[in-house]
């Protein structure tokens, strides 16, 4: 129904921004992360979710397209709530909760107020094979059998590296020469990242 509500930003407190639009005031829930690119009285943009249920008409606004992206997956999973999925978004960026997912990381999840391990076990089940479905066309520094005797650690890698937005082809450069095959997941895609910053 909305897409995005943009004008002034009339008041903001935690998890709520109100932004007044033509002299009516749209006032949408959201993340700590938003809020904080927010000034009052100042101009903002939030890309909107509109909740709808029985006795719910919620407006949801987020400062980036990938924000909203990672609130409807979360909310997707069932169990996780809303306000759990603002929790989650409020501790942790769309990148770093991606990388979370695909790295089975339970921690960067429970480090959310409200969030407990079964949740946070939940959501990276639920999560990591549409994640690394959306990431699935890259294209990795080795072919076939090698590929396929290197694992999944090297595929995995290269997909947290694609949701962090590097290119196929930086992905490929940085892969290359690390011992994907001893090396744990974390390492290699920190390895990977420590290359791609020089």
């Amino acid at each position: 129904m909305f897409y995005y509500v943009e004008g002034t930003v009339a008041h903001v407190e935690p998890y709520l921004a109100v932004i007044d639009c033509g002299g009516v005031g749209y006032a949408c829930k959201t993340t700590g992360t938003t809020i904080s690119q927010l000034k009052v009285g100042k101009r903002g943009k939030l890309f909107t979710y509109l909740n709808v249920g029985e006795d719910v008409f919620d407006l949801y606004g987020f400062a980036t397209q990938g924000e909203l992206g990672s609130f409807r997956q979360l909310i997707g999973v069932s169990g996780v709530g809303p306000k759990a999925a603002l929790a989650i978004l409020s501790s942790c960026t769309p990148q770093n909760l991606a990388m979370a997912i695909i790295t089975d990381n339970e921690k960067a999840l429970t480090a959310a107020p409200g969030i407990g391990k079964k949740l946070a076990q939940r959501i990276i089940l639920e999560l990591k094979d549409k994640i690394a479905k959306d990431q699935s066309d890259i294209d990795l520094p080795f072919g076939g059998a090698a590929a396929a005797a290197e694992g999944s650690k090297a595929v995995e890698a290269a997909q947290a590296l694609a949701v962090l937005g590097y290119t196929q082809q930086d992905i490929s450069a940085a892969l290359k020469g690390i011992d994907v095959e001893n090396l744990p997941l974390e390492e290699i895609i920190r390895q990977s990242l420590k290359r791609m910053v020089k």
